[in-house]
């Protein structure tokens, strides 16, 4: 089972408006079914902030891999951060810590299918005869 549709399968919507209301951060009220997903645009589906930010150009492909590499960099420091935040009594809550921790496993665990996807993709060009 992929991660993303394990996270789906285990969340509520209670729980996500919870989630929302203890974030501030506006989060949907009902989980997507995977069926629901295959019937959204492409734009719908992308990644934020790593596809629609993509330049035209040669680098472009580069650049959005290091872009997607650079954002669960910055939540796995923000995650470390809040966890030492917590552990020296700083005011940081229990649950904004574990929010953090978990928002940087799942984007670690994408970033990491992304990859096993790009691999798989090289290694079938590879067997392709020309």
């Amino acid at each position: 089972m992929l991660p993303i549709s394990a996270l789906n399968s285990s969340v509520t919507s209670g729980a996500l408006a919870k989630l929302s209301a203890a974030t501030g951060v506006e989060l949907p009220t009902r989980v997507i079914s995977p069926k629901e997903m295959e019937g959204l645009p492409a734009a719908a589906r992308a990644i934020p902030n790593v596809t629609a930010s993509v330049p035209s150009g040669s680098q472009s492909f580069e650049r959005s891999l290091g872009d997607l590499v650079s954002a669960v960099s910055g939540k796995q420091s923000a995650s470390a951060e809040a966890v030492h935040g917590l552990l020296a009594g700083e005011g940081v809550s229990l649950h904004q810590a574990m929010i953090a921790m978990e928002e940087a496993n799942v984007s670690f665990q994408l970033m990491v299918e992304v990859r096993n996807k790009l691999l798989e993709s090289y290694q079938e060009l590879m067997r392709m005869q020309i």
